[in-house]
């Protein structure tokens, strides 16, 4: 069947809740904020709002879930995705979860201000989550209004299907709409909150279980339904595994580790630092989830944070991430721990995730340069120098490793003796040409030569290793800069650079003739711009 004749419109929608049917519920219907207990979830409405308004839609998304959006049902689609009306099926909830939030346990978190809509059921029986962000309070909003503001939901929709055509596991993006209300939000944290054009984003995903579900239940020592839980996730998201057993309590844990190696080395070889990777922000499904002050290394710096609230401790760092990705995993580890009464086979499969790292990072940077097969005896010295000549000047990551492409091998090496010759592929990808003298020139030609001597040994044509080094370094990536030029012209009521960014961004590793403005370095008006280097958790 073609797309058209399986499509669907709005209330054609099929649901097949398995998780509200499966687990248990808050006893509690009132939406009020408190403590709850002995529930997986909590039934609550999405707060109505003034005038909807469709800014953007991922038409991919609509296609997973076989949704036809049809133009003259547009009032009617952000109706919906405002959570102005519920559909036949939907049975909205938030989640309850812990989580340990900049190392230390934070107790009872939960969706503070996201409601799931429910589960579509699509024509390849294959079951997507909706979830709406920004949609008003639940009995997990604490002190805060469970409300969004347009700038931050414009760099969540962009950024989750950003992240998807990059090949980084992830949750999806359907939809942005604007709530015609007024949201008042401090984004410095400074005392000077103002008022912001209020938006909700809806979200996607097989599941959006975290390691904090887990957790809450733990801590608790309601191991009853920590082990409810655990059966349900193996049951409906990891069915080859099997029925759930204590064995099958560890290939599950031993799976989550792997998917998380492999979330992990996907982000660091596109760049990506994710601001706040706390454990009630770790998807069981390692997927990335939660886009808050994330940000793109733009100067090659692995002390980078995009998250002001990490500025001084920089514990969530880019190059810290994998080391957090353990730790983070060890506190999961922990929560399964009543269920297999045993720390040594836990330990052993968090053993696992250094090997797999090592191997993912080891396999990602041969990808990245080009080379055929990972060889340890020159290449893991290649790759330790190259972080360090990546350092040397300030570097666009992201330039720096598409421009490497067209180093040549092939043809008379007669001319490459002049360093200018030689770096000139690489020149667009440093901030301030003039760092790049003396010394600093002088080791970065020496690695390029190594890099050249390297790749000879391998007597692949430039053509073919262009084309593999193209595959993996992507030419457009969502620049912090970007997101808030279109934040600056959604806020004007111009939503045409939103749509062009999806569509520009859904195909990153195309040179898309027309459109290389978008893939240059970060301007120097937009080097402490707010919304362009650093952003707070409230971004």
């Amino acid at each position: 069947m073609n797309s058209q004749q399986t499509a669907r419109n709005l209330d054609e929608l099929q649901f097949d809740n398995q998780f509200t049917r499966n687990l248990p519920a808050d006893d509690e219907t009132k939406n009020y904020r408190r403590q709850v207990m002995q529930a997986c979830y909590s039934p609550v409405l999405p707060t109505k709002v003034a005038r909807p308004q469709l800014v953007a839609y991922s038409k991919e998304v609509a296609d997973l879930l076989d949704l036809q959006v049809n133009a003259d049902e547009s009032d009617t689609f952000a109706d919906v995705f405002a959570g102005n009306r519920v559909l036949e099926g939907m049975e909205p909830y938030a989640m309850c979860y812990g989580g340990h939030q900049f190392g230390n346990w934070a107790g009872q978190l939960g969706d503070g201000r996201a409601i799931n809509l429910g589960e579509v059921l699509n024509q390849k029986d294959e079951h997507w989550t909706l979830q709406l962000k920004g949609a008003g309070p639940t009995p997990y909003s604490r002190t805060a209004d469970g409300l969004a503001v347009l700038r931050s939901s414009v760099r969540e929709f962009l950024c989750s299907e950003a992240m998807y055509h990059l090949g980084v596991p992830t949750t999806r993006a359907l939809s942005l709409v604007l709530t015609g209300e007024q949201v008042e939000r401090d984004m410095f944290y400074d005392g000077n909150p103002k008022f912001e054009p209020g938006a909700v984003v809806c979200r996607v995903a097989p599941s959006f279980l975290r390691f904090g579900n887990y957790q809450i239940f733990a801590a608790r020592g309601d191991i009853k339904n920590l082990r409810t839980l655990v059966d349900y996730t193996i049951r409906t998201d990891f069915q080859h595994l099997g029925e759930p057993s204590r064995a099958v309590y560890l290939r599950w844990f031993e799976e989550v580790c792997r998917r998380t190696v492999e979330m992990i080395v996907h982000w660091m070889r596109v760049g990506f630092v994710h601001g706040v990777m706390n454990t009630d922000n770790m998807s069981v499904l390692g997927l990335t989830i939660d886009y808050g002050p994330y940000g793109w290394l733009e100067d090659y710096d692995p002390n980078w944070t995009p998250n002001t609230t990490d500025a001084t401790g920089r514990r969530y760092r880019f190059g810290n991430q994998p080391q957090i990705a353990l730790w983070n995993l060890v506190q999961f580890a922990n929560a399964l721990y009543p269920l297999i009464e045993d720390a040594k086979p836990l330990e052993q499969v968090l053993d696992i995730y250094a090997d797999s790292f090592e191997q993912g990072w080891q396999s990602m940077m041969s990808e990245k340069l080009g080379l055929v097969s990972f060889q340890s005896e020159t290449d893991l010295k290649l790759f330790e120098e190259l972080q360090e000549v990546l350092q040397l000047a300030e570097t666009d990551m992201t330039i720096f490793f598409r421009k490497l492409s067209l180093l040549e091998i092939e043809g008379d090496q007669s001319e490459i003796s002049d360093d200018a010759v030689l770096l000139k592929p690489l020149m667009d990808a440093y901030y301030q040409p003039e760092q790049v003298v003396g010394d600093v020139r002088t080791k970065i030609c020496v690695w390029v030569r190594n890099y050249q001597n390297r790749l000879r040994d391998e007597q692949s044509s430039d053509a073919a290793r262009r084309e593999k080094m193209n595959l993996v370094n992507p030419k457009y990536v969502l620049r912090n800069y970007l997101a808030q030029l279109a934040i600056d012209k959604a806020e004007q009521g111009d939503f045409s650079l939103v749509n062009e960014l999806l569509e520009l961004l859904c195909h990153p590793y195309d040179e898309q003739p027309g459109r290389e403005q978008h893939a240059e370095k970060r301007p120097e008006w937009a080097r402490s711009r707010a919304g362009c280097s650093m952003l707070s958790c409230s971004s």
